[in-house]
């Protein structure tokens, strides 16, 4: 299977079996075709059924490089799915992406008012 076949019925599996939204399934699919840009640009001939583990790493290592965590995560994320529906559909035996962790990412404490702003508007109910 052609990594532009197996997108294309991953396509239809996001939006058939899963019901998500035509934005979702753009941003699933882009995480895959920049897998399939990777390997063009270092001349890996290998298709969804066959690529190893160590290759997916380095692909991730490069991402890892140019991307912030929150969208290294979303990238590995889509990944995952994709190589858990080749194996869903008997394409694959194992999931290359199994022992690969997200990066962890930190919460944002939400803005918080001053003191003075609180006295403020308590200052401003009128009695």
């Amino acid at each position: 299977m052609k990594w532009k076949a197996a997108l294309e019925d991953y396509k239809h599996y996001l939006k058939i079996e899963r019901g998500l939204a035509d934005n979702s399934i753009k941003n699933y699919s882009w995480d895959i075709e920049k897998l399939t840009l990777f390997l063009d640009e270092n001349n890996l001939d290998v298709t969804p059924e066959k690529i190893s583990k160590e290759t997916v790493q380095q692909f991730i290592y490069e991402v890892a490089k140019s991307v912030n965590p929150r969208s290294q995560a979303r990238i590995i994320s889509g990944l995952k799915s994709f190589f858990n529906y080749l194996v869903f559909e008997d394409y694959r035996t194992d999931n290359p992406m199994d022992l690969i962790d997200s990066p962890k990412i930190g919460r944002k404490l939400p803005d918080t008012l001053s003191e003075d702003e609180i006295n403020e508007l308590i200052g401003s109910i009128d009695l």
